[in-house]
């Protein structure tokens, strides 16, 4: 950041000092200007504040996911079950935090639930074995009372089916993490093939945030546009705040308060209309059941007394996981887009950290981290597995701030706060068309982010048109037609295990997206330049060895593994050998683009040192 840059921002170079930096740490930054470095810890008070930032980072998209779920978990009206649900994603979520930043990358990266577990889910409990009993909320009626032990018992069993698909998912994660694998997948797949895999995840979801929506329209654009306006009409406007430091006396400084917070921002002021509007009548009564009573603020305004004060969530709270083939299946498609999407967010999170570009058994490490943290989240059953989240990734770009001190204090946070029961009802007290607000706003950055990864691909190329149109429009029409009730019944194999696999992975838009664009992307003659492979996969620069990369050596153990001879067949020690295959990886023969060669160490070939990066992205809005 430059002198100029940093009066616009309200700070000069003696607050920076103050806050704990030394005049040659300072004069050693990069042009980055970096304030801490990954290695680097802030005083103490600071750190507690830069976690409980983090923490607020992510937690739009943290407690949306749950919100979500809620409705094809049969649980809609199980107010309190949802605030326990709530509860286990944010508590899997620190867990997980904490165990990729000391185990697995290394870097400052926020785990949290990924949305890419939600198109198969959704389609999962779709099938008719699923469907949703009736559930009144009067005691003693002639269904099944909302809130009782039948109706958590309904919810419950889906819930499990979910655990065991992702149980038994990830253990696919954890091989092709560890075993260095991950690296002869990702020679397979380029922009081409990520574009529309992860920009169909927001795509397919566009039902779900209309129907949120749909219960007062008003609000929920003025919660969108309130969005937009904290995230980038104010993003640069400064809030001047006052501190003060012993042997430095007052000092004043400022900081992009709206850029920061523009989720929380507009949940707080959107609420807030709503509740004005509910004590002045403007909004429908409960009874009268017209358009915009749904946004009241008294629906669920009981849960915070109904929810107990202090929960821990534990393994196996919903119960025994239950496991079926289809559910597996279409858990591995969303598995294999969370690993995609994480490669990237590690080489972004590393650049904009100050750090040198994760060598290839740091980026196998966290890929099999990230497997166990699916794991984990598997058995606390929070409805979803983990991946590394890029709003977080965007905020160390804002804040200048890559420590990964920062990010466990955020994990420890997000425990303590997890154990808080009544802290997760609050959340499912927010009306449902503000929620819906958020939900048109965050798909759409889903979105908007998968279909980022075109800026590698020569889009003058009627070939690269032509697989983009196709596996789009074919990811939204097949699983749209399978969708209607009268083709419930269309596949019929005479098995029905057989019936479920197919309607499941054909149901699933980012599964038929991506399997399209990926075989028509490997087949099609095409160059790599014209392809993106050339500008998507980023060289390893030489400067970054040595020293530099200690960064990404594991605590206390680093030393004694280097003395170990084994470390050199294992895929995520430093001293990894490979396994002496042929071929060089992505090549070209007579102008064509041809994958012949599994790589070592995750991503380095025999005959190349490269290392694959999606360009850094983020959802930072």
């Amino acid at each position: 950041m430059t002198e100029p840059d940093k009066k616009m921002n309200g700070q000069e170079p003696s607050v920076e000092v103050d806050m704990g930096k030394s005049a040659e740490a300072e004069q050693g930054q990069e042009k980055l200007d970096i304030l801490y470095k990954v290695d680097e810890t802030p005083p103490i008070p600071l750190l507690i504040v830069l976690g409980f930032q983090q923490f607020l980072t992510m937690f739009g998209a943290t407690f949306s996911f749950p919100l979500l779920m809620a409705g094809f978990l049969c649980m809609k009206d199980d107010t309190v079950g949802i605030s326990q649900l709530i509860s286990t994603v944010i508590f899997v979520a620190g867990l997980s935090t904490i165990i990729q930043t000391v185990f697995g990358v290394r870097l400052a990266i926020i785990q949290s639930v990924s949305y890419s577990f939600i198109t198969p889910f959704i389609v999962l409990l779709s099938l008719p074995k699923w469907t949703c009993k009736p559930c009144v909320i009067v005691p003693d009626g002639v269904n099944i009372t909302c809130g009782s032990d039948a109706h958590a018992d309904m919810w419950q069993a889906r819930l499990r089916e979910l655990q065991g698909a992702l149980l038994v998912a990830s253990l696919f994660q954890v091989v092709v993490g560890f075993t260095g694998l991950v690296g002869a997948l990702l020679n397979f797949i380029g922009p081409l093939t990520i574009a529309p895999t992860i920009g169909m995840i927001g795509l397919s979801l566009f039902d779900a945030a209309s129907g949120k929506s749909q219960g007062q329209w008003w609000i929920a654009l003025t919660t969108v546009a309130l969005v937009a306006i904290f995230s980038q009409y104010m993003r640069n406007v400064n809030v001047p705040i006052c501190g003060y430091r012993k042997g430095h006396g007052c000092f004043r400084t400022s900081f992009r308060f709206f850029a920061l917070f523009p989720v929380l921002l507009a949940v707080i002021v959107a609420w807030l209309l709503c509740y004005i509007f509910t004590i002045t009548d403007v909004f429908p009564s409960v009874e009268s059941k017209k358009w915009g009573y749904l946004a009241r603020t008294d629906l669920q305004s009981d849960v915070i007394g109904k929810a107990p004060w202090f929960r821990f969530p534990y393994p196996g709270q919903w119960g025994m996981p239950t496991v079926s083939v289809e559910g597996v299946l279409g858990c591995l498609a969303a598995i294999i887009a969370s690993i995609v999407e994480s490669v990237g967010d590690y080489y972004a999170c590393a650049r904009l950290s100050g750090a040198p570009p994760p060598p290839g058994y740091a980026v196998t490490r966290g890929i099999g981290v990230e497997g166990i943290t699916c794991l984990i989240a598997g058995a606390w059953g929070s409805g979803g597995g983990t991946t590394s989240y890029s709003e977080n990734i965007g905020a160390i770009g804002i804040t200048k701030v890559g420590s990964r001190s920062v990010v466990q204090v955020s994990g420890v946070i997000m425990i303590v706060m997890a154990c808080v029961g009544k802290f997760s009802a609050i959340f499912v007290a927010i009306p449902e068309p503000v929620v819906g607000g958020l939900f048109l706003v965050m798909f759409g950055m889903v979105t908007a982010v998968g279909i980022s990864n075109l800026q590698y691909v020569d889009l003058n190329s009627s070939r690269n048109l032509f697989i983009l149109g196709v596996s789009l429009f074919v990811g939204l029409s097949l699983p749209k037609w399978l969708s209607s009730p009268a083709n419930a019944n269309v596949i019929d194999t005479g098995s029905a295990v057989v019936d479920n696999i197919f309607t499941v992975l054909c149901s699933t838009s980012m599964f038929v997206a991506g399997a399209i664009a990926f075989f028509l992307d490997n087949t099609m003659p095409g160059t790599l330049e014209e392809r993106g492979i050339n500008k998507w996969r980023l060289p390893e620069d030489s400067k970054d060895q040595g020293e530099l990369l200690k960064v990404y050596d594991l605590p206390l153990i680093q030393s004694w593994l280097n003395k170990r001879s084994i470390t050199k067949y294992l895929p995520f020690c430093p001293g990894f050998k490979g396994f002496g295959c042929r071929g060089n990886g992505l090549r070209e023969r007579n102008g064509y683009a041809m994958g012949d060669g599994i790589v070592n160490s995750g991503f380095e070939t025999n005959n190349q040192d490269r290392q694959p990066g999606m360009g850094g992205y983020s959802t930072q809005l």
